[in-house]
C-alpha cells in the first residue's frame, strides 16, 4: 500500500444543527487531515494497520466488524479470510482458511455473556455462525424452501443481520436480489425481493436499526442506488436516496448511519435519513468504484465497501481493491 500524506483537507459536507443547511467546511492542519463530519471530527491515520512478515491481504472484498474490545475484524479473499487487529493497528491473527474466497459479510451479536460471529460466505453459499476464533457453531444452507433457487450455487450471500430477537437476515446480493429471513435456531421463515422502491437489484448490505419505536430491517439495494427500509416480517416501510451513488453496506452505531459508497466515499446519515456528511470523497472519478488502483492517496478512498465504528467513535474502511486496502479514521 503507498500512502501520500499531504498537508491538506479534504472537506465534506457539514450540518449545522441537526437539520441545518449542508455546506462545505474546511480546516488545516499540519501533515494532518481532518474531516468535518455535523458536531464530528475525524482525523485519517495514515499506515494505521501493521501486519507481520508472511501475512498478506490480497484482493479485500468483504466487511468489517468490531467486537465489545474494539478489535477490528475484517474479510480477504486470501487464507487470511478474517484478521483482526486491535484498534492501534497490530495484528492479532486471522481466522477462517476455510471461508477463503468468499468471506463476504459479518456482524459480531451479543449472546448471553459472549459475543458470536455471523459470516455470509460467497464460496460455500451459506451463512455460518461462529465463535470469535472460528469455531462454527451453526451453518444456515441457502433457502430451498422458499422456491427461488433450483441449485445451491445460486444463492450468494452478501450480508447478514441478527434482529433482537434472534432472527437472521440475509441479502442475496450476488445471486438472486433476494432477501431472507431465519429464526435463531437456523429454522427458515421467509423472503422478500421488493419494497417501497421497486424490486431490488443487488441488495449488497443489510441491517437492522434500532434508533426507532420499532426495530427494522435494512437493505443497502446497491443496484438501484438506494436503501430500502422493511418492518421484521418484510413489509415495506420506505426508502432513502439522499446522497447515495452505490452504497455496499449499512452500520448504526448510535445516531448515525455510515454507508460505504463504492463510489469513493463513504457517506453518513442521521436517524431521520438525512445526509450529515460524505467523507474521503475521491477526487478521481477514475478511481472511484476501481478494483484495480494501486496507489493510493490519504484521505481518500477508491471504493468503500465495509465499514464500522469503534467503542470510541474511531471509523474503519475497507476499500474494495485488489492489492488489500483497510484505513482508520480516528474521531478527534
Amino acid at each position: 500500500m503507498i500512502g501520500m500524506s499531504r498537508r491538506s483537507f479534504l472537506g465534506a459536507a457539514g450540518m449545522a444543527g441537526a437539520i441545518g443547511a449542508l455546506a462545505p467546511r474546511m480546516a488545516w492542519g499540519q501533515d494532518k487531515i481532518v474531516f468535518e463530519a455535523g458536531a464530528n471530527k475525524y482525523e485519517w491515520v495514515p499506515g494505521w494497520l501493521k501486519l507481520p512478515e508472511g501475512v498478506s491481504l490480497a484482493s479485500t472484498h468483504g466487511c468489517v466488524a468490531v467486537d465489545s474490545q474494539d478489535r477490528i475484524f475484517f474479510n480477504t479473499d486470501n487464507e487470511n479470510a478474517i484478521i483482526i487487529a486491535d484498534n492501534d493497528g497490530k495484528y492479532v491473527k486471522s481466522l477462517g482458511k476455510d471461508f477463503r474466497g468468499g468471506a463476504h459479510g459479518m456482524t459480531i451479536v451479543k449472546e448471553g455473556d459472549k459475543e458470536v460471529l455471523f459470516l455470509s460466505s460467497l464460496s460455500r453459499s451459506e451463512i455460518l455462525k461462529c465463535t470469535l476464533d472460528g469455531e462454527v457453531l451453526l451453518s444456515i444452507p441457502y433457502p430451498e424452501k422458499c422456491g427461488v433457487y433450483t441449485k445451491k450455487g445460486e444463492y450468494k450471500p452478501t450480508s447478514v443481520a441478527v434482529a433482537p430477537n434472534g432472527d437472521i437476515y440475509v441479502g442475496d446480493g450476488y445471486g438472486k436480489n433476494y432477501c431472507h429471513r431465519w429464526n435463531a435456531k437456523g429454522e427458515y421463515l421467509q423472503s422478500w425481493n421488493e419494497g417501497k422502491g421497486g424490486a431490488m437489484k443487488t441488495p449488497h448490505g443489510i441491517a437492522i436499526d434500532t434508533r426507532g419505536a420499532e426495530p427494522m430491517v435494512v437493505v443497502a439495494d446497491r443496484g438501484n442506488g438506494q436503501l430500502q427500509t422493511f418492518t421484521l416480517d418484510g413489509k415495506p416501510i420506505g426508502v432513502v436516496k439522499e446522497g447515495l451513488r452505490m452504497p455496499c453496506k449499512v452500520y448504526i452505531r448510535g445516531e448515525l448511519a455510515i454507508i460505504p459508497d463504492l463510489k469513493g466515499r463513504i457517506t453518513l446519515l442521521d436517524k431521520d435519513w438525512k445526509l450529515v456528511a460524505h467523507l474521503g470523497e475521491n477526487e478521481d472519478k477514475g478511481k472511484q468504484g476501481n478494483f484495480n488502483v494501486k496507489e493510493f492517496k490519504d484521505g481518500q478512498f477508491t471504493a468503500p465497501h465495509g465499514a464500522a465504528i469503534d467503542s470510541k467513535g474511531n471509523l474503519y474502511v475497507e476499500d474494495w481493491n485488489v492489492l488489500g486496502r483497510v484505513n482508520k479514521l480516528k474521531k478527534v
